[in-house]
């Protein structure tokens, strides 16, 4: 299933003393694809991100919301993107959603798949998955 953890990905010595906000299944109408009949409607397009912090950084003393990076903040930040723009593909929408989020201090590392599940009349989904280390 695509919007599980690769478990090679854990075994990461960086990821070791951090903690995992995850988001799953956020479908979102965005206006994405390079074919003309992709360019009339928005799509459904399906995000699964993982972003990693580290515990020390990350464990609140007051049980308070704005001491720690949370998934509100995730997908405000992934619904601002989708909004803002026209996409040709996944490739510019996935990278543009990790390099957002690594932009955050203190933000270890992101993971974040693209699916578009509505390209075809199966139930097959097409999608792109990223896995990117915050630069030393």
């Amino acid at each position: 299933m695509p919007s599980d953890m690769p478990i090679f990905a854990l075994l990461d010595p960086r990821l070791a003393q951090c903690r995992r906000i995850f988001v799953r299944h956020f479908a979102l109408p965005v206006s994405i694809g390079f074919l003309p009949e992709e360019q009339l409607a928005k799509q459904r397009v399906i995000f699964d991100i993982d972003v990693f912090v580290p515990i020390a950084l990350t464990t609140p003393s007051h049980d308070q919301a704005s001491e720690v990076i949370d998934y509100d903040f995730i997908r405000r930040r992934v619904v601002e993107l989708a909004q803002s723009q026209h996409f040709n593909l996944q490739e510019t929408l996935l990278d543009k959603v990790v390099a957002l989020l690594l932009d955050k201090p203190g933000v270890v590392a992101v993971r974040a798949v693209t699916q578009k599940p509505d390209i075809y009349p199966d139930d097959m989904t097409v999608g792109i998955e990223v896995f990117r280390f915050q630069a030393a």
